[in-house]
């Protein structure tokens, strides 16, 4: 497979699970055998917003990510806060560069990563459209490997990584994912899709066949799906997550 067929696979790709089975094959190929991604359009000036909300996707065995991201030590890993501030790729010798800056929070997942195997890699971090929008894979390189091989490898194939990750990141932008909460039904994304085109509840009800009554009860089910108040934040919400506006596919 060469790195084109990969961008055609990706770019052909309807669901998450595609797009990202094609990261995990070909990064484990240049040695990255296991990955953490992660994106919210949620962001907060104190955290990552909801944590629902997020999409994360690993190959990471459980017993390490029902630490790091089910007690939500992400939240103070080093190189999720460089993400945090940097786009671009960053080499993990970054960490032992600034070891002596890292707080006793970030030293804390520093050991934890450690005791789980996870040495050497590389992180990158996508760029941005809005100031709630961020995105960043961590590539964690196969045991045995060393931060001084990880390098050599990026030398020869770090620009090749690097696009490929950025076209699967805007790739996973644009496809609809429910994080951890339940999924809207057809006809709760129908309606949020009118009330999004402008119209009045009575208007759906006419253009749908069902009573207003009924139209009510799937915008009420659809607010409680996204866990919002108003369904003004459910369509904007629903929106942001991909989840109304579908083409529908027969795959």
């Amino acid at each position: 497979m060469t790195f084109l067929d990969d961008v055609e696979k990706i770019s052909d790709a309807v669901t998450v699970e595609d797009v990202w089975d094609v990261l995990v094959t070909r990064l484990g190929e240049y040695g990255f055998d296991r990955l953490i991604y992660g994106f919210t359009r949620f962001k907060t000036a104190r955290g990552f917003g909801d944590p629902q909300d997020l999409l994360i996707l690993s190959n990471h065995e459980a017993r390490y990510t029902d630490r790091f991201v089910g007690e939500a030590m992400y939240f103070n890993a080093p190189m999720v806060r460089w993400s945090t501030e940097n786009v671009g790729a960053c080499s993990w010798s970054w960490l032992q560069n600034n070891v002596d800056v890292l707080t006793s929070s970030e030293l804390k997942v520093l050991n934890f990563n450690r005791s789980m195997g996870i040495v050497a890699g590389y992180t990158i971090s996508f760029p941005h459209s809005t100031h709630r929008s961020r995105g960043a894979i961590a590539l964690t390189a196969r045991a045995g490997l060393s931060q001084l091989q990880v390098d050599e490898i990026w030398t020869h194939a770090g620009r090749n990584i690097y696009a490929l990750c950025n076209v699967a990141h805007l790739k996973f932008m644009s496809l609809p994912h429910n994080g951890s909460r339940r999924a809207l039904t057809k006809r709760q994304r129908e309606v949020l899709e009118w009330v999004g085109d402008g119209k009045t509840t009575q208007d759906i009800a006419t253009i749908i066949g069902l009573t207003p009554a009924t139209v009510e009860k799937h915008l009420r089910l659809a607010r409680e799906a996204l866990e919002v108040e108003t369904t003004a934040q459910a369509v904007m919400k629903a929106s942001l997550k991909n989840q109304i506006f579908l083409i529908e596919t027969t795959s």
